[in-house]
C-alpha cells in the first residue's frame, strides 16, 4: 500500500541520483588535481579529504534525516522556513536561487575552453564567440526544461552515464600506473618550484581545503526535487548514494596522478589539468576522451542547473516567499516565467564576462559563497528540529550530525572568501522588493518585523561595502 508521499509518475531513485552526481561532478574535477598539487603535498591533500568527506556527509545525513523526519517540506529553503520564519525561508531560498544560475556561467566558461581543444577559437572561454555558443546552449537548454521536468531529469540520467566513462577510464589507467615511491617522495611538504613553497601542513590544508569546497555545490539537488519524487524516502536516499560516488571518484581522481607525475609536474600541467595528464598517459586520444567527457559533464550540471533555479523560484512562490505570478506553471508543469528569468540573467552575466579575465574562478566563487548560507541554515535546523525532539530515539546522534555539518560549513563561508558573500548581498536587494510584494499579496499588515528590518540593513551594509571594494578595486573579476 503506498503512502501518502509516494507519486506514481514521479521521479525514481536513479535519476535522483543522477540529479546529485551531474549537479554537484561539473567542471571542477578535472582541474582539481593541478589545483591541488599547487596547493599541498600528498599527505595534507588527504588529510583535506578527511575533514571535507566528514563535513559534507553531515550536511548529506542532515538532509537526508530532514527529507525523512519532515516529508512535508521541500528543498533547503523550506527548513530555514521551517526552523526560523518566512524571512530566513527567503535568504536561504534566494541564496540557492543565486548560486543555481551563478553556477550556470561557471559551467558555460568551462565548456567553451573545453570545445577549444578542438576549435581553437572557443578556447579563452569568454571572447565573443564562446558567449554567444553558451547563449544559444543555454537558450535551448531552457526550452527543453520548459517541456517538462520528470522528462528531463530521464534525460539527465543518461548524460551522467555518459560523462562517468571517461572518469572512470582515466581513473583505471592511473591505478594500473600508479608508482608508490613518487607518491611518497614528498609526501608531507610542497617541494620548491614555481609555486609557493609552503611547509605548514595546515596551511596546505586549508588551501585543499578551498579547492574541494566548489565541488560538492549540488548535493542538495535530490532533496530540492523531493517534491517530484516517487517517494520522499527516495530523495534523501539519493543525496546519501550521490554523496558516496562523488566522494569516491573525487578522491581516486585527484590523488591517484600524485602516484604517476610529481607534485612539481602536477602543479605546472596546463588547465584542464586532466585532459593533459591522460594524454600523457596514453597519448592524444586520451586527451580527445577526457575533452569530451569535460563537454558532457558540464553540460550535465549545467542542464542539472537549469532545472534547479527553476523548481527553487516555483517553490518560493508556492510558499508565499515570492509573487505568485513568478510560480506559474505551463501545461507540461514546468515553471515558465522562473525559467525564462533565470535564463534572462544567465545571458546577461555571459555578456559581462567579456570584460573579465577570471570568468570561471570569479563566477564559480560567487556561487559557492551564495549556497554556503543555504546550508548554514539547514545545519542549523537539523540542529533546532532534533533538539526540539531530543527525547525521540536517534535525535541526539542527529543532533550532534547538525553541528558538525553547521562547523563545517560556517567554515566552508569563510575560505570560500567572504568578499564574494558582500558581493551576493548586493544581488539580495531586488528580492527583498519582491518579497515585500508576496506579504501584500498573502494580506499581511506588517511588511517587516523589528529583526527582519534589522538583518536587512545589515545586508544592504554589506552590499555597499561590496560595492566600494569592487570600485576600489580590492575585489577583482
Amino acid at each position: 500500500m503506498k503512502s501518502q508521499n509516494d507519486k506514481s509518475g514521479g521521479i525514481s531513485l536513479l535519476p535522483l541520483t543522477a540529479m546529485v552526481v551531474t549537479s554537484a561532478i561539473g567542471s571542477g574535477i578535472f582541474a582539481l588535481t593541478s589545483d591541488l598539487a599547487k596547493a599541498a603535498a600528498p599527505g595534507p591533500v588527504l588529510i583535506a579529504w578527511l575533514i571535507v568527506g566528514i563535513g559534507i556527509m553531515a550536511l548529506a545525513l542532515s538532509l537526508n534525516n530532514l527529507v525523512i523526519k519532515r516529508p512535508d517540506l521541500s528543498g533547503v529553503f523550506d527548513y530555514a522556513e521551517a526552523g526560523f520564519g518566512q524571512y530566513a525561508g527567503f535568504i536561504s531560498g534566494w541564496g540557492y536561487w543565486l548560486s543555481c544560475w551563478l553556477g550556470n556561467v561557471a559551467f558555460a566558461t568551462v565548456m567553451m575552453s573545453s570545445i577549444g581543444y578542438f576549435i581553437p577559437v572557443f578556447k579563452p572561454g569568454n571572447n565573443w564567440q564562446s558567449i554567444l555558443l553558451a547563449s544559444i546552449i543555454s537558450w535551448i537548454l531552457t526550452l527543453v526544461v520548459c517541456h517538462g521536468i520528470e522528462s528531463a531529469t530521464i534525460l539527465n540520467f543518461f548524460i551522467t552515464i555518459c560523462k562517468l566513462i571517461p572518469l572512470f577510464t582515466f581513473i583505471i589507467f592511473a591505478i594500473i600506473l600508479f608508482k608508490l615511491p613518487i607518491f611518497t617522495h614528498h609526501f608531507w611538504y610542497n617541494i620548491s618550484g614555481n609555486f609557493n613553497h609552503r611547509h605548514d601542513i595546515g596551511l596546505q590544508v586549508k588551501n585543499c581545503m578551498m579547492v574541494l569546497m566548489w565541488l560538492f555545490v549540488g548535493i542538495e539537488g535530490a532533496a530540492n526535487m523531493s517534491s517530484r519524487a516517487n517517494k520522499k524516502s527516495d530523495a534523501g536516499k539519493a543525496t546519501i548514494l550521490g554523496l558516496i560516488c562523488l566522494l569516491t571518484i573525487y578522491i581516486l581522481a585527484s590523488v591517484l596522478p600524485y602516484g604517476y607525475l610529481t607534485q612539481e609536474q602536477l602543479a605546472k600541467m596546463n588547465q584542464p589539468a586532466m585532459v593533459y595528464i591522460f594524454k600523457s598517459m596514453v597519448g592524444n586520444w586520451g586527451g580527445a576522451l577526457i575533452s569530451i567527457g569535460l563537454v558532457l559533464s558540464t553540460m550535465g550540471s549545467w542542464f542539472s542547473w537549469t532545472i534547479l533555479p527553476a523548481e527553487t523560484v516555483m517553490l518560493m512562490s508556492n510558499r508565499k516567499l515570492l509573487p505568485e505570478k513568478l510560480g506559474y506553471k505551463n501545461k507540461h508543469g514546468s515553471p515558465t516565467i522562473a525559467l525564462i528569468i533565470s535564463g534572462l540573467l544567465v545571458q546577461l552575466f555571459l555578456i559581462s564576462l567579456l570584460f573579465t579575465q577570471s570568468a570561471y574562478h570569479f563566477a564559480y566563487s560567487l556561487c559557492t559563497a551564495a549556497i554556503v548560507i543555504s546550508y548554514i541554515l539547514t545545519a542549523a535546523y537539523q540542529i533546532k528540529y532534533s533538539w526540539d525532539n531530543i527525547k525521540q530515539p536517534g535525535n541526539i546522534i542527529q543532533l550532534a550530525i547538525g553541528v558538525i555539518a553547521l562547523v563545517f560549513e560556517c567554515v566552508g563561508i569563510y575560505m570560500a572568501g567572504f568578499q564574494y558573500v558582500l558581493l551576493c548581498f548586493i544581488a539580495y536587494i531586488p528580492g527583498f522588493f519582491l518579497f515585500a510584494k508576496a506579504r501584500q499579496e498573502s494580506g499581511q499588515s506588517k511588511i517587516f518585523n523589528k529583526t527582519e528590518i534589522l538583518i536587512t540593513i545589515l545586508i544592504c551594509l554589506g552590499a555597499l561595502i561590496g560595492v566600494i571594494l569592487l570600485v576600489s578595486k580590492k575585489i577583482s573579476l
